[in-house]
């Protein structure tokens, strides 16, 4: 028997003499003195002559078991690697060790002994597919952050798709008061609430190493939008922020914008699907001035806002002035063929804009024939374009592949969700065979029918695996995340 199978062994028989002994002490028919108000005459004069009196008498039996009892939470002083010391940890808590955890910690301390102890990120993602999980608790996150913060070694932390609570933020914001050498801390889609998100962004004020945080879908909702808001006119450290689906408001929104304009730390933000009300686009006004002032932001994402043309022509207006912004997403809004012009315009004149994200809108076919005439004629910036479901026809289907084959800056078209005719499915079916176009640098795959030509979708685009995780292949993969390969290639 392996040291550590026999370290496991020991815990689940101590986890079970812990509850017989703790049945004993509980339910011990041992009589004991019957005190009375006066037991000891010694200690009552004692305190009249100003003397401590002596402590009354204990039963042997019961302190000789309660000492028993104690004595079986004491672990040894050598630690072996990650493994055995959240064994230990687990039995001097009396918690249940989590096999997910003890899985992961276990590759950890294979890669330590291959010497691959540099930049390491512990997955413990809940919705990985690959192996059986039991999500991380609020409990195993508490053990598992006083591993981390003797671990210099690991400087990122993934724990998405949880079931981490407020009371687990508790233990992240200490996480990141004491772990000095963590860059990397993935929250995503746990159930952290509008304090939680408070007391992240307040340990943020000190930290000065985290440079990747992800908050995506835990409804911290405006209160904590602003806390993070607050945070960010602080902390100089922090270079990428994503707080998609927080529920965020109006009022957390603007702040954001507004302290943008003076951040120069933050590259990229993420602040997709806020909670907003009325029609006068106020967010998209805001964020529209940031843009004019701001000269450092690098990637912005603001899906879901409700964008309409007039506010389409609000971040054009910014985009004649900024000068670093490579990657846009503007998917899931209102925009129409009026709001492609406003685009195709600045495009002419932009040279920075390298990816540009108009999923799930509306621009047809004048929107993507505004758009191809630019990139044909003037634009040689932009290297990646998605499309995807913009009710486009074959005619403007067809002007954009023309794009792609005269403008060799143009790597990455996505087009699946409009209307294929057969001309559209033959200028892509060519574009691909003459290497125009690669095969992982698109989402449609051609096949051929009876002398036919038709467009499949495959798996790729720009961030593909952005809400889950594949069985067959790297979440990460730059054919299915494009947008990351772009910008760090």
């Amino acid at each position: 028997m392996s040291p550590l199978q026999q370290r496991l062994e020991e815990h689940r028989m101590s986890s079970s003499l812990q509850e017989n002994v703790v049945e004993a002490v509980e339910t011990d028919d041992t009589p004991t003195p019957t005190l009375t108000p006066n037991p000891n005459p010694d200690s009552a004069s004692a305190s009249k002559n100003g003397e401590k009196p002596r402590p009354p008498a204990v039963c042997p039996v019961r302190a000789s078991r309660v000492a028993a009892f104690r004595s079986l939470k004491e672990v040894p002083e050598s630690i072996a690697g990650l493994q055995e010391y959240y064994c230990n940890l687990c039995l001097e808590n009396s918690k249940k060790i989590n096999p997910y955890i003890l899985h992961v910690l276990q590759e950890v301390d294979e890669d330590i002994k291959k010497g691959l102890e540099k930049r390491i990120t512990l997955n413990i993602a809940g919705n990985n597919r690959l192996i059986p999980v039991e999500r991380v608790t609020d409990e195993d996150f508490g053990i598992l952050s006083q591993i981390l913060e003797s671990c210099p070694y690991i400087n990122g932390l993934d724990v998405r798709y949880n079931v981490l609570s407020d009371a687990g933020a508790y233990y992240a914001a200490n996480l990141l008061q004491t772990q000095r050498y963590l860059i990397y801390l993935n929250l995503m889609f746990n159930d952290i609430g509008p304090e939680g998100g408070e007391l992240i962004a307040k340990a943020l004020h000190k930290n000065t190493t985290l440079k990747y945080l992800r908050m995506t879908g835990n409804k911290i909702e405006n209160k904590g939008g602003m806390f993070f808001a607050s945070m960010l006119q602080i902390n100089s450290s922090l270079e990428k922020l994503d707080l998609g689906d927080c529920d965020l408001g109006m009022q957390s929104v603007i702040a954001f914008a507004t302290v943008l304009t003076q951040n120069q730390a933050i590259k990229g933000i993420n602040l997709n699907r806020p909670i907003l009300y009325g029609e006068q686009e106020e967010s998209t006004v805001h964020l529209g001035h940031m843009l004019k002032e701001n000269q450092w932001l690098v990637e912005l994402h603001i899906c879901k806002h409700g964008i309409k043309n007039c506010g389409m022509q609000k971040l054009c207006d910014a985009l004649y002035l900024n000068r670093s912004l490579r990657y846009l997403d503007i998917s899931c809004n209102k925009i129409t063929r009026d709001g492609m012009e406003y685009l195709a315009d600045v495009l002419k004149s932009n040279t920075t804009l390298e990816v540009l994200d108009l999923s799930f809108n509306r621009i047809e076919n004048a929107g993507a024939n505004c758009l191809s005439e630019t990139l044909t004629s003037h634009n040689r910036s932009l290297k990646v374009l998605s499309v995807v479901s913009n009710n486009i026809e074959g005619e403007g289907l067809v002007a954009l592949s023309q794009s792609v084959k005269t403008n060799p800056t143009l790597s990455n078209i996505y087009i699946w969700g409009n209307k294929f005719d057969e001309a559209t499915c033959v200028a892509y079916s060519d574009l691909i065979q003459m290497g125009h176009l690669k095969p992982n640098n698109t989402d449609v795959e051609p096949y051929v029918v009876d002398g036919h030509v038709y467009l499949a979708e495959v798996s790729n685009g720009l961030k593909k695996h952005y809400y889950w995780t594949p069985t067959h292949r790297d979440a990460n993969s730059p054919s299915s995340s494009a947008n990351f390969a772009v910008l760090f290639q």
